[in-house]
């Protein structure tokens, strides 16, 4: 390296390290490395001739979108890759019909034979073409590289073209004309001239003059056309083309004199020399004048060229007909090709717009005509033929008429091509934009096959989900759109262009800018110009489109290339793989039965095909939806609309009746239930609802009775079903359910705004007795408890028939026929909804019900009789029923029974009774909150019952309620007068106004007072739900609250007299007002005490000083009776005293409190206007800075000294602290004054001084909860302000003295307003903190479980000032907001610091999902979560969990009150018991997300991800694990458990992934993860799991693509061996993942074929190995790896078994399992024990091996194979035993043209040697013969294999043996004319001749072909004869020779008639009949016919013949196993 870089200039760089071989063969073929890159198209077969051997070496020859391949077929190794632009030309061998090469632009050439040349050339040529390379021509020489003035690597420069057209124009001295155009030819490029000048000028000119010269010296010099060789004349076509493909040619076919005329008969007379090399030449240099190949073209000159050619009908004819020979003779694919584009450059849009429309309707027409000839070109392998033949039927359907069209429909069916190019249109990927040209092509095919055509949209219906046909109809647009490949030049833009390069007016873009569309502007334009130009404008032929598709397929193809999982649609990677192997398989079929149908026209049996979709086998489908995503889908959130719901009803309802199982028919009656929700319009009436009613009553599984009712809820939304209901009892039998609510006991506790004393939850009530039974007559044991008759169920004592009774029941019943006791003991099944919520669906049906049936009509009129379902509702056996159920106190419940007896009630004549029942009992005893629908059902009945009190007599209102006892007078009235809802809200508060005196205090005596009248029926109804209540009438009803109250009318009147009622008067001069206070304020301290004093007036009453001498009561009493004493009416001389008394006694009631002095009361109210002023006139007094500070502290202070300051009547440090926070609220600034002011200071002291007199006891009214109020508020403000926060900061008492107020829950609106401060504390970090260590969490957690969300939901109009329950609600949302604010959850303008340490208490307290609700902007769903019983995946939370929170939080707040200390952690390390013992991953509980994994998850792709997190931090136990399992250590239950939570785990990921679609794009990136749990061997369950993730991520192309990447699959398939169990899953794991050619790959190397080897030989399940023969199928058609599966697999196995699989995977086994002896099977016994013996060891070593090391690799011996005794010796061809098939000739192969083909090539071998195996070549002739006998029609391919030169060349061999051979073979071609006329081609007899001298015993088999070959008239055969004196060789024939025949008689008349049809030959007739003539033996045969002693010989077809192919038909010897299949021992697992 270092002397080449010194001595040569050429530096070699080195790598540092040497690359590994792995890194060489990856990278050895560059940039084309890529699988894509050397991915197949197309495949051929070729024997490569190179220099390096002797013996053309076999390869597969592969073309690839990029390169040209050769593959080892052997091996299906690479051996070369070329790149197709690296293509200089293609030489098709003139003297060889099979050889071929290629010639490379660097020199190299590669030699090549063929059977299918013009094929596969024409394949590799639209490959190179495509890849942009269109230099490339075909040709019958070498390029003479002598010839070309430079390198083949780049073009030739203009002085190199000129100069080779004038030697053509002038041929220098001594060069022939031949030469001259091969020296044009291998310098001038194929796609034309590549400087022919472009632009105007002279120059242009002179370049046009020369190419015009030399166009017509090359066909004034082309010589004698009949005589030239084909070489020359194909040289001359080539130079022609070359010339006409630049602009001046192209214009000179029309414009250069006679040229049109000379091209024309040139053309003709080559076409008449059936040479493919020349017409293909001819054909391709008319399509460069039919459509320009050069830039910058001109369409008038493209209209003159195509109409100057297809002007001759004649001349089309004669091109379409040798173009429809060809294709029926499936050959000349060159000239197919170019034809092809002949028909597409005059046919096909847009090149056809520049056709004439005459000519373009007869060549449409002639095309037409023949249409199967078209449709036959979609099997050719070359795929631009098939695109060629695709545009052109494009165009007969588009454009031809309606008949022709609807033919071509019908063909495309029964041809096949429908589902060809449905595949291509479906199915295609790729880069390459030949392929996607294709894909464009197929798709607009379909479209047009399809459309207007019923049949072919039925085949579309069968192989194609509904779903995803619905996207046809649809007019939604595709979001994505591809480039049209297919219409790819712009002829409006070409012929604008043309315009505008003429145009000459100036004013032409004003005009243009006016015209709307292109015609007009055409039109407009061709006025203007008729004037000024003579020129014609171009006219484009306006296109038809009779046909064309409406359907939406964009976006049905947009869609079918997505997932789906819609109710009417599955649709994913699985799917579409199933309909890809399905039409492959289908065209594979179809093109097998076409090549054994011999002469017969095959039709595709198009009716029966059907794609099945067995992956989707386990979805239940019913009609065109699924059950399960159908039962999964939002009613809300519908997906799609149902179509033909009617119909897909009635299936459900079809398949409920059918089926037998529970679980089925719930689906059934769920889906029913849907359906009918969405389309019960569509659907009607339903008309057995009688029998859903009965089924009802009948049925016994919990499951069944809830779907029934949901049934039933929507069929009530059709009136007419409502009637049927009612008619088959339904009423009752939804009534007789109703009861079971009594029996839900596990109800969420609801927080009661009375005090009534609660049960606690672990107390239970010893239940009541009321059952009695008997199992035989006139036994009654009882009573007994319902627990005992529980028990006696479980003991068998009662059972279902059984008679029982209790009170409330009509009589006895059978156990079964009691509701209760049915569906607690009998019934079964898991019921859908509970007990609550079972009731409360029936209610609202009820409530549907009688909305139905309104009691009056439009115009008021009361309806009379009373609806039916009123009166069934009214009846004794359901109205009681109905109202008991508000004895469940169930909050909706409740709300739904006053709703329902508010609408049976109307206008009843029942209603006087209802107070029967206890409603108005059970109604007032309710203590929620939504009593809005009670308070209209009390409004309406209370004064209509039959009802008269005799107690209560204070008013008539009071005699005639029914509530008279019940309720206070006030309420009474209240109810009477105003609306329900005003009612509803006085019901629930805290009111005291001259209207009403009402509170929680007063409901709970009512509750308490109606609950003890009642007794114990509540818990009776317990033990029987159908108890009925006996009315007693209940006591009045006595209110401690009222006793000194008024009340005259409807007021009390203490409150009428209370001029607060005017708050709101409005004030003119606030600040006016301001000073007047303060000035007051300062005269009020100097006023005098009053003129009585207290003792004054006590003495007066009488009343001695003392503790007792100012209570009121004692006051009251002296009053009363001095009162009585000196009354005016009764003592006249008592007036003054009276008086007196009176005066005292008003004093003692008003000024008692009242201390001398100043009046605090006056103080109070000064301080209380200023309070007034300062909060309603905020913006008026803002802008004043406060001057009674001084003043207001003052006060504070003393008052706060006062001892007595809480004994004071007058609450004046309550007003003091009030006006000090509205007047910093008022102005927030005042708050620094006050802080200068020391004013924190003196609020701290009166904060703490009354903060210390609060107890539980403390009223919301005292004073120090009013000053601990405003002083709270006044901190609250002051918060804003950093240095008020510091103040408070080093005041530590007061953040202790707010925790320590949030301990009273008595002081609800008082903890409010404290919370409201913490929150704002919550801006400051150090304010958190202190908060926090000071306990605040305990409080505020408390609060949150004191909210009551039914109060909320309820509809009542509620006010914090009345109803306790509000306050309690509104403190549990502000304690949320304060929560959120604390630990820093809230974000944006309300953000506070973060708090991590409040956030850890909160996560552990709250759970992490909860604590994240937080932050929400709506507190009230946070709250009701907490307060509700709840298990999903995100929380486990009931009331177990609350109990166990609020004693933790009570405890540490006991704690933290009484003695300081509390949980130094905070609760940070707190965790539910219920909650320790669950999996909990990425927040959400595992096992309860495992039970609902229908669950909807906020972020399921998150939860994926934390799995696999969760999964990734238990890999290393896991390891650790599997460890000890393989030292046979046992685990512990720590580890166990463990293990559980992993496969929990595993479980919810596979949910996730199959519930979520999208979901499994997570798992990329983990697959090693996910893999490896395979190997957790002994953990059966979590390898199932692991497999079923894998499973589901496997529909998934991305995640395909990434297990790829992974190389996981050795631990897949391990578990082939330690799972048995779980086969058929991995197999079908496998199956997906085989989509992946990368996969399959690994499959190869990782051994994956010798464990599904093993599965299929010795498994002993057949659906196992049914699963592993379609895998392997699936295997061997990856195009890449598929090959070398097939290699290895017939190493093990006959490759018919291959095919077998592929084509039939039960065939397959069938085939394995028995034995055959057929010719193209040997299979018996000893043959399977063999393969499975060896499959067997094989395996488990290598099993063994990979489970030691899985990277380890399975390789084959290059020498291995397993051997059959049997077959040993037997020779094969193709796969077909000779022996065999020489027995059996009539056998139909399976592949006929493979066995063909390869038997001539083993027979051109055989003779191709001098002394071949004679009984090798005796057996391959017989077999040659034998099949064309049978095989007639396989005769027409012969010649394009090239063999029949190689034939007649055998003749000629010196041994005798090949003559004989040869001869026997031609007797059998001369049957064909296609191959007579390919024979006369060749010299072919002469040899003949040869061969008849050395084997006479073949003469008569010789004459007999000779004959058939000169019956066609084949004139170059007679001119053979001639040549060859092959007459008089016959002649001599006749006269001796034949005597040693068999039958020499037949052999001369054979002569004889051989001679006859020579003689009849036009050209060489009379020169044989003159030899004849010449002859004395002729004249002895000439006059007579010898037919009678010729014998005909029958020959066996394809529909007369044995059968169709097969793998078990036919066989010598075919028998299966009689005995039964060993137990599979590893499936008992």
């Amino acid at each position: 390296m270092e002397t080449a870089a010194a001595c040569v200039g050429v530096p070699i760089k080195q790598r540092k390290e040497p690359i590994t071989f792995e890194q060489y063969h990856l990278h050895r073929l560059g940039k084309y490395s890529t699988d894509e890159a050397v991915t197949s198209y197309a495949e051929f077969t070729v024997q490569k001739l190179t220099p390096r051997q002797t013996d053309p070496v076999r390869r597969t020859l592969c073309l690839t979108e990029t390169c040209l391949v050769e593959r080892d077929p052997a091996t299906y190794n690479i051996a070369t890759c070329k790149p197709l632009c690296d293509i200089f030309a293609i030489v098709r061998h003139q003297e060889n019909p099979q050889k071929f090469s290629i010639e490379y632009v660097k020199g190299a050439i590669r030699t090549y034979t063929s059977t299918d040349r013009d094929a596969l050339i024409a394949s590799v040529l639209d490959g190179v073409r495509a890849s942009g390379n269109r230099d490339v021509c075909v040709k019958m020489m070498f390029t003479n590289r002598g010839q070309r003035l430079g390198p083949f690597t780049v073009p030739v420069d203009e002085e190199v073209e000129s100069q080779h057209m004038k030697f053509i124009q002038n041929l220098p001295t001594g060069m022939e004309f031949g030469v001259a155009v091969s020296r044009f030819n291998s310098n001038i490029s194929y796609s034309g001239l590549l400087h022919a000048v472009t632009q105007d000028g002279l120059f242009a000119e002179n370049k046009e003059k020369l190419i015009n010269g030399t166009l017509s010296a090359l066909l004034d010099k082309e010589g004698d056309q009949n005589i030239i060789s084909a070489e020359d004349l194909e040289a001359q076509f080539h130079a022609l083309r070359r010339l006409v493909a630049s602009k001046a040619g192209f214009q000179a076919f029309t414009r250069l004199p006679k040229m049109r005329e000379r091209v024309g008969v040139k053309v003709v007379k080559a076409l008449k020399r059936n040479d493919d090399g020349v017409t293909h030449a001819a054909v391709d240099m008319l399509n460069a004048l039919m459509q320009p190949m050069h830039d910058d073209y001109d369409l008038r000159q493209e209209q003159l060229n195509k109409a100057s050619l297809l002007s001759s009908k004649s001349f089309s004819e004669k091109l379409l007909e040798m173009f429809k020979i060809h294709i029926l003779r499936n050959t000349g694919a060159l000239v197919i090709t170019a034809m092809l584009d002949f028909l597409t450059f005059g046919l096909c849009a847009p090149y056809s717009e520049t056709t004439d429309g005459t000519h373009f309707d007869i060549l449409l027409e002639m095309v037409a005509t023949d249409g199967r000839a078209v449709f036959k070109l979609f099997q050719h392998p070359s795929m631009a033929i098939v695109k060629g033949a695709g545009l052109v039927m494009k165009a007969i359907i588009e454009e031809g008429d309606a008949e022709v069209a609807a033919k071509m429909q019908d063909l495309a069916l029964a041809e096949g091509a429908l589902p060809k190019h449905l595949h291509t249109a479906m199915f295609t990927q790729s880069t390459d934009n030949r392929m996607m040209t294709n894909r464009q092509l197929s798709r607009h095919l379909v479209g047009l096959w399809i459309t207007g055509h019923p049949t072919a949209m039925g085949l579309l219906r069968r192989i194609m989900p509904s779903g995803l046909l619905t996207y046809l109809d649809s007019t939604d647009e595709v979001p994505e759109f591809e480039t049209d490949k297919l219409n790819v030049r712009d002829n409006l833009k070409l012929a604008q262009e043309y315009h505008n390069k003429n145009k000459r007016n100036p004013q032409w873009k004003v005009i243009e800018k006016q015209i709307e569309t292109i015609l007009l502007h055409w039109r407009a334009r061709i006025g203007l110009q008729k004037k000024e130009v003579n020129e014609k404008p171009i006219v484009l032929r306006k296109r038809r489109q009779r046909i064309k598709a409406e359907a939406n397929w964009a976006l049905f193809y947009y869609q079918f290339s997505r997932d789906h999982a819609k109710s009417n649609l599955i649709w994913n990677y699985k799917t579409r793989e199933e309909l890809k192997e399905a039409l492959e398989n289908e065209m594979r079929a179809f093109s097998v039965d076409k090549d054994l149908s011999q002469s017969y026209v095959i039709a595709w049996n198009h009716q029966e095909f059907e794609v099945p979709y067995h992956c989707l086998s386990e979805e239940i489908k019913i009609g065109d939806y699924y059950l399960r995503l159908l039962l999964e889908e939002d009613e809300i959130e519908e997906t799609s609309a149902i179509k033909k719901s009617y119909e897909f009803f009635n299936d459900l309802y079809h398949r409920f009746l059918l089926t037998p199982k529970i679980q089925m028919k719930c689906m059934c009656l769920q889906a029913m239930t849907i359906v009918y929700g969405r389309c019960s319009e569509e659907i009607g009436t339903f008309n057995d609802t009688k029998y859903i009613v009965g089924m009802l009553d009948r049925c016994t599984d919990k499951l069944e009775r809830d779907r029934l009712i949901l049934f039933l809820q929507k069929l009530i939304l059709n009136r007419r079903n409502v009637k049927e209901i009612m008619d088959a009892g339904g009423i009752k039998i939804l009534v007789d359910i109703l009861t079971l609510a009594h029996l839900h006991t596990t109800r969420a506790t609801v927080p009661l705004q009375s005090n009534v004393i609660e049960a606690s939850p672990d107390m239970t009530r010893e239940s009541e007795k009321e059952w009695y039974f008997g199992n035989v007559d006139k036994e009654r044991l009882g009573p007994n408890s319902f627990e005992e008759m529980k028990d006696y169920w479980k003991d068998g004592t009662v059972h279902a028939k059984t008679r029982c009774w209790a009170q409330g029941m009509d009589g006895w019943r059978p156990l079964q026929a009691v509701p209760q006791l049915k569906w607690c003991l009998l019934a079964s099944g898991q019921a859908v909804m509970n007990e609550s919520d079972l009731a409360t669906l029936v209610l609202n049906m009820l409530i549907k019900i009688c909305d139905y049936f309104p009691s009056r009509d439009a115009d008021g009129a009361i309806i009379r009789p009373l609806p039916r379902c009123k009166r069934l509702l009214t009846e004794a056996t359901c109205l009681p029923h109905i109202v008991q159920l508000l004895l469940t106190f169930d909050p909706v419940i409740v709300e739904k029974v006053a709703t329902l007896l508010y609408l049976v009630m109307q206008d009843n004549p029942g209603l006087p009774r209802m107070y029967l029942s206890g409603a108005f009992y059970f109604i007032m005893m309710y203590t929620g909150s939504n009593v809005l629908p009670v308070a209209r059902f009390l409004k309406a009945s209370h004064l209509r019952q039959a009802f008269r009190s005799d107690e209560n007599t204070s008013s008539d209102i009071m005699v005639r309620s029914v509530l008279g006892h019940i309720l206070p007078e006030a309420m009474v009235c209240y109810l009477e007068n105003y609306s329900s809802e005003k009612f509803a809200e006085i019901f629930l508060g805290e009111f005291d106004t001259p209207e009403a005196i009402w509170s929680n205090e007063m409901r709970r005596l009512m509750i308490e007072k109606i609950a003890s009248h009642l007794a114990d029926f509540s818990p009776r109804l317990q033990s029987n739900t159908r108890a009925l209540y006996q009315y007693c009438p209940i006591p009045v009803i006595g209110y401690p609250q009222l006793e000194s109250e008024l009340f005259c009318n409807i007021y009390y009147l203490r409150h009428l007299c209370d001029i607060s009622k005017f708050p709101d008067w409005p004030i003119k001069d606030p600040v006016q007002l301001l000073k007047d206070i303060l000035n007051a304020w300062k005269k009020e301290v100097e006023k005098k005490p009053p003129t009585m004093s207290i003792s004054e007036a006590l003495e007066t009453l009488h009343i001695k000083k003392g503790p007792a001498s100012q209570d009121e009561g004692k006051i009251r009493k002296a009053y009363f009776r001095l009162a009585q004493k000196y009354h005016p009416d009764k003592n006249p001389e008592g007036r003054d005293m009276f008086e007196r008394v009176n005066k005292a006694y008003e004093f003692l009631c008003s000024k008692s409190k009242i201390t001398e002095g100043p009046d605090p009361k006056n103080i109070v109210l000064i301080l209380k206007a200023q309070s007034i002023l300062f909060s309603r006139y905020k913006d008026e007094l803002e802008p004043y800075k406060y001057a009674g500070y001084p003043m207001l502290i003052k006060t504070i202070q003393m008052e706060t000294h006062d001892d007595s300051l809480f004994s004071k009547a007058a609450p004046l440090l309550t007003a003091a602290s009030e006006l000090a926070y509205h007047t910093i609220n008022c102005s927030a600034l005042n708050a620094e004054e006050l802080r200068r002011e020391n004013g924190i200071e003196a609020l701290e002291e009166a904060f703490t001084r009354c903060v210390s007199v609060l107890n539980a006891s403390t009223k919301p009214e005292e004073m120090s909860v009013q000053v601990c109020t405003h002083v709270s508020r006044c901190y609250m403000v002051a918060a804003q302000f950093q240095g008020c926060r510091d103040k408070i900061q080093e005041t530590s008492t007061i953040v202790r003295d707010l925790c320590r107020i949030l301990y009273y829950k008595n002081l609800p609106k008082l903890n409010s307003v404290v919370v409201e401060c913490v929150s704002a504390f919550c801006v400051d970090f150090w304010l958190q903190t202190n908060l926090y260590q000071s306990g605040v969490l305990w409080h505020l957690l408390l609060f949150l479980f004191n909210y009551d969300y039914t109060l909320d939901e309820g509809g009542v109009e509620k006010s914090g000032e009345t109803n306790q329950q509000e306050v309690a609600n509104k403190l549990a949302k502000l304690s949320i907001s304060a929560l959120a604010r604390l630990g820093g959850y809230e974000r944006g303008e309300n953000a506070t610091p973060d708090n991590p340490a409040v956030k850890a208490s909160l996560n552990a307290m709250l759970t992490p999902y909860l604590a994240r609700q937080l932050g929400n902007d709506n507190p009230a769903e946070v709250l009701k979560v907490l307060n509700s019983n709840t298990e999903n995946p995100y929380l486990i939370w009931d009331n177990a969990t609350r109990l166990e929170l609020n004693e933790f939080v009570g405890d540490q707040q006991q704690q933290k009150v009484r003695t300081g200390e509390c949980d130094p952690e905070f609760g940070a390390k707190f965790v539910f018991t219920i909650h320790s013992k669950e999996l909990i991953v990425g927040e959400i509980f595992v096992r309860v997300y495992n039970e609902q994994p229908t669950f909807p998850l906020e972020n399921p792709k998150g939860f994926a991800i934390d799995l696999l997190d969760y999964l990734g931090s238990q890999a290393q136990y896991l390891h650790s694990l599997m460890s000890l399992q393989q030292q046979n250590i046992k685990t512990n239950t720590v580890t166990n458990d463990r293990l559980q939570k992993v496969q929990m785990a595993l479980e919810a990921l596979r949910n996730s992934i199959k519930n979520n679609p999208g979901v499994e794009i997570q798992c990329i990136g983990h697959f090693k993860l996910l893999f490896a749990l395979l190997r957790c061997e002994g953990c059966a369950k979590l390898q199932e799991f692991a497999l079923e993730v894998i499973n589901n991520v496997t529909g998934n192309q991305e995640c395909v693509n990434d297990i790829a990447a992974s190389e996981v699959l050795a631990y897949l398939l391990i578990v082939i061996q330690t799972l048995p169990k779980c086969s058929p899953l991995i197999l079908e794991t496998l199956y997906s993942l085989m989509s992946s050619t990368k996969i399959v790959k690994e499959a190869m190397n990782k051994g994956a074929l010798v464990y599904l080897l093993d599965l299929f030989c010795n498994n002993t399940n057949p659906a196992v190995r049914e699963q592993t023969a379609e895998l392997f199928a699936k295997m061997l058609s990856d195009k890449l790896v598929g090959p070398k599966v097939r290699i290895v697999l017939s190493k093990f196995l006959p490759s018919i078994f291959m095919d077998a699989m592929r084509d039939s995977a039960e065939a397959s086994v069938h085939m394995f399992e028995g034995s055959h002896e057929n010719p193209e099977l040997i299979w018996n016994d000893d043959a399977r024990e063999k393969v499975s013996a060896v499959v067997r060891k094989m395996k488990m070593e290598h099993y063994h091996k990979q489970k030691d090391d899985p990277s380890a690799k399975w390789n084959l011996p290059e020498d291995f194979a397993v051997v059959y005794t049997d077959v040993q010796g037997e020779l094969t061809i193709a796969g077909v035993f000779l022996r065999l098939f020489l027995a059996n000739p009539g056998w139909v192969l399976r592949k006929p043209k493979e066995f063909m083909t390869e038997l001539l090539e083993k027979w051109v071998q055989l003779t191709s040697t001098t002394s071949p195996d004679g009984e090798v070549l005796e057996t391959v002739t017989t077999a040659l013969v034998y099949f064309f006998e049978a095989q007639s029609s396989m005769l027409d391919q012969v010649p394009q294999l090239g063999h029949i030169p190689n034939i007649f060349k055998a003749m000629s061999s010196r041994n005798a043996a090949i003559p004989k051979s040869a001869i026997d073979i031609v007797h059998q071609l001369a049957n064909s004319e296609v191959c007579i006329r390919s024979i006369a081609q060749t010299d072919c007899i002469g040899p003949m001749k040869m061969a008849m001298r050395v084997r006479r015993d073949c003469i008569g088999h010789a004459c007999e072909a000779l004959n058939k070959m000169f019956q066609t008239q084949e004139e170059d055969m007679i001119m053979q004869a001639l040549k060859t004196e092959m007459v008089q060789f016959l002649l001599k024939l006749l006269e001796t020779g034949l005597e040693n025949l068999e039958n020499p008689a037949a052999t001369k008349a054979q002569i004889v008639k051989a001679l006859k049809a020579m003689q009849a030959s036009l050209q060489h007739g009379e020169e044989v009949t003159s030899i004849l003539d010449a002859s004395s033996i002729w004249k002895e045969y000439k006059d007579q016919k010898h037919d009678l002693f010729i014998s005909n010989t029958t020959i066996a077809g394809y529909l007369t013949g044995p059968g169709v192919a097969g793998y078990l038909t036919a066989g010598t010897s075919t028998s299966v196993s009689n005995a039964p299949p060993p137990i599979d021992h590893q499936h008992d697992n």
